[in-house]
């Protein structure tokens, strides 16, 4: 895909205000796709806002012929006594849906996509304290409380506050590469990309200094991704014992060190087949994946596409590109 229009749904409560949630999100999306970062790529995404409130541009009908629908959360949609989704919302959802724009939602406005049955068969992600509600009421739903966000394709949702980031900053990668969407976060000061595959929550203690933090270490890595690295290497680095350290990257990551360091080293490979005509058996040696082989069979594994076809999505028209 590319930069198109994307549409937020603003939904207001029984007194027709709008919850901190509600403002919350909205501003999370207007960060992503609201404010141009042309320098980044040119045209940026159009932004709508869609309800029957002040802070909106357009009613729920502006919905339709947009590229991406969010929808954030729902007022009242967990609440004992609730009111249904707003019956002209969930035309529109349909509607939109039927055209073939990719919907997603943020926290319960999960609640909305499966009122409109844009779920039903699907894998889908709430904050974890809503998702029996919402299994219980759309059963066609495979409700995971889990993860960060799950992405079905053109069906993405997520759970609630910072993971709906996650997922904006996700579609800006899936659109406009790992460079863009990595510079982005940058930006905005968060990380680059967390996978939605991240537990929601971790039962573990808070570090009481950067010297119990896996910060430290994790970034030196970053920074030698075309090094071989071990494990038993960042253990030491981190001051902890292989098992420790193995358990505390589970805990944090929801992933071993291992396929950390898989994750990373093919993002880097993302980023340099956006943004270089290196050849693919330099990649491999750059990213840490070794020959071209091997970048090849990781890489497709991990992103579903070639280094050739992906190189190929995001190199701009007219630009020369060597060593495919």
């Amino acid at each position: 895909m590319s930069a198109g229009v994307v549409a937020v749904v603003l939904v207001p409560d029984e007194r027709g205000g709008l919850s901190p949630w509600d403002l919350y999100e909205l501003s999370t999306v207007s960060m992503v796709f609201g404010v141009p970062h042309t320098d980044l790529t040119d045209p940026w995404y159009a932004l709508r806002v869609c309800g029957p409130v002040p802070q909106a541009t357009h009613g729920f009908g502006g919905l339709v012929g947009a590229d991406t629908v969010i929808v954030p959360s729902v007022p009242d949609a967990v609440a004992e006594g609730r009111r249904e989704v707003p019956a002209e919302l969930v035309a529109a959802l349909r509607e939109a849906d039927a055209s073939g724009a990719r919907m997603v939602s943020m926290c319960t406005g999960a609640f909305a996509l499966a009122a409109a049955g844009v779920l039903d068969g699907h894998r889908a992600v709430v904050h974890r304290n809503y998702a029996p509600a919402l299994a219980a009421r759309h059963p066609r739903v495979t409700v995971d409380a889990s993860v960060l966000y799950t992405d079905e394709g053109r069906v993405l949702t997520s759970a609630g506050a910072a993971a709906g980031l996650d997922l904006c900053l996700h579609l800006v990668r899936k659109d406009l590469g790992a460079g863009v969407a990595g510079e982005l976060a940058r930006r905005l000061v968060v990380p680059a990309h967390r996978p939605g595959g991240q537990p929601q929550f971790v039962e573990a203690p808070v570090p009481r200094s950067d010297e119990e933090s896996l910060g430290p270490v994790l970034h030196w890595a970053l920074e030698r991704l075309h090094e071989p690295l071990s494990v038993d290497e960042l253990a030491r680095r981190a001051r902890m014992s292989p098992r420790t350290f193995h358990r505390r990257v589970r805990e944090a990551h929801g992933t071993t060190p291992l396929q950390w360091l898989l994750r990373q080293r093919v993002a880097r490979a993302q980023t340099l087949l956006e943004s270089t005509d290196l050849p693919v058996e330099r990649i491999g040696e750059e990213s840490g994946l070794g020959s071209a082989a091997n970048l090849r069979r990781h890489f497709t594994r991990a992103v579903g596409v070639s280094p050739t076809a992906y190189r190929r999505s995001f190199t701009p028209s007219g630009r020369p590109s060597r060593g495919r």
